[in-house]
């Protein structure tokens, strides 16, 4: 791969996850202070990312694959979702928020597939050569929360605009990436979607694993939903620029992720990410902006064990476990059922839960220690479930 295509993806990385954490990260502090959203109003515009999720492989797999090069298409889509970034900035009422941000989901998540293809394409060595470029993505987001934070912009509608201004970016230099041409045949949906792979199920260890991997989905929406709101209700100054922590650890213990799938084991690797669930939510629920303030960053450093450990190693196991003709099925039925109907899920029970522990005449308007218990108990229970029923017999390795 040339200087200049490598430059050009690690670009494209990097626009495309500033755009998403830009407004993503604080949406949910920003419908409370102005839109006066309840929890359910912002746990639903949360829940278009994963209806988008489950929608977005129908498009890939039969539109995008057969007509269109994956550069055009994707420059198309971020020109649009432009648009509707600035568009939701304006918009006073909930109902006309949630269907803007659906809309502009449904055509942001396809980006990330169109992203990752057109690297594929250009890469003589994808294995060694993609997580180089890929690695661009977090430093795009990491970039995007500090300027959000430090510019105290959380509760102002300009995190739309810098998202809507980057979006135009990346939609413009898009049709100057390198080509990437469609394949020329429709993908059957049911590839794009993993079907092919329901023939795991047979294996009761995935299928175990795969149940606990949708159960987890939901204490992750409590934290991708609430945690700014929580953090800039307790007090917390430039809490945008602070949850970066988390991707700074995510970035550090991937790194360890290969050596401790060899060392100890999948099992103790899932269950080590389970644990820190747990300990996170345990964290915001006694944590304070006093004396506790240790324990809100503790809770959001374990970001990288919470994710690591139990998505990026899911993904590992579920490659190891479906070999090389379902592989990417396999991915795909994983993606859809984690990021898809489990967040699906996660992001409106979440809702109920913060609603239901409001408090009148009080300076913090949540009973945050007892919203924060509800997820943890939950992934308590996924541990124990997992415990108790998920025995893989085989010692599995990254070679």
């Amino acid at each position: 791969m040339k200087m200049k295509t490598g430059v050009q993806l690690a670009f494209m990385m990097f626009v495309e996850y500033f755009i998403w954490c830009s407004w993503y990260v604080t949406m949910g502090t920003y419908m409370g202070e102005k839109l006066h959203s309840s929890g359910v109003q912002i746990g639903a515009a949360y829940s278009a990312l994963a209806i988008a999720t489950m929608i977005s492989p129908f498009f890939i797999g039969m539109v995008a694959d057969r007509y269109f090069a994956a550069q055009r298409i994707m420059g198309v889509m971020h020109l649009v979702g432009a648009v509707l970034l600035f568009l939701a900035s304006t918009i006073t009422d909930n109902t006309a928020f949630y269907w803007v941000i659906l809309l502009y989901s449904l055509l942001y998540m396809p980006t990330i597939a169109l992203s990752n293809s057109v690297a594929f394409y250009q890469m003589d060595d994808p294995g060694r050569q993609f997580p180089w470029i890929r690695v661009f993505g977090t430093v795009g987001w990491i970039v995007a929360g500090l300027l959000v934070g430090n510019l105290g912009w959380e509760k102002s509608p300009a995190t739309f605009h810098l998202a809507a201004a980057a979006s135009l970016l990346l939609g413009l230099t898009s049709f100057f990436l390198p080509n990437t041409p469609p394949k020329g045949i429709a993908t059957d949906a049911s590839a794009s979607l993993g079907t092919q792979a329901f023939v795991l199920f047979k294996n009761k260890p995935y299928l175990i694993f795969f149940i606990a991997a949708i159960l987890v989905c939901i204490p992750l929406s409590f934290y991708y939903g609430f945690a700014n709101p929580f953090l800039n209700e307790l007090g917390m100054k430039n809490a945008a620029g602070k949850m970066i922590m988390g991707q700074l650890s995510e970035g550090l213990f991937i790194m360890a992720i290969p050596f401790l799938f060899n060392s100890i084991g999948v099992k103790k690797m899932l269950l080590l990410g389970m644990t820190a669930w747990i300990l996170r939510y345990v964290c915001f629920a006694y944590g304070n902006i006093d004396a506790g303030s240790w324990m809100l960053y503790a809770g959001i450093i374990l970001h990288g064990v919470c994710y690591d450990f139990f998505f990026v190693t899911g993904y590992m196991y579920t490659e190891k476990k479906a070999g090389d003709q379902i592989k990417n099925a396999a991915q795909g039925l994983f993606t859809f059922a984690t990021y898809g109907l489990g967040m699906f899920i996660g992001t409106w029970f979440s809702g109920f839960v913060v609603d239901s522990h409001s408090v009148t005449d009080s300076p913090i308007p949540h009973d945050w220690k007892a919203i924060w218990l509800v997820p943890a108990y939950i992934a308590a229970g996924v541990l124990i479930y997992f415990i108790l029923f998920f025995r893989e017999k085989k010692q599995l390795s990254t070679n």
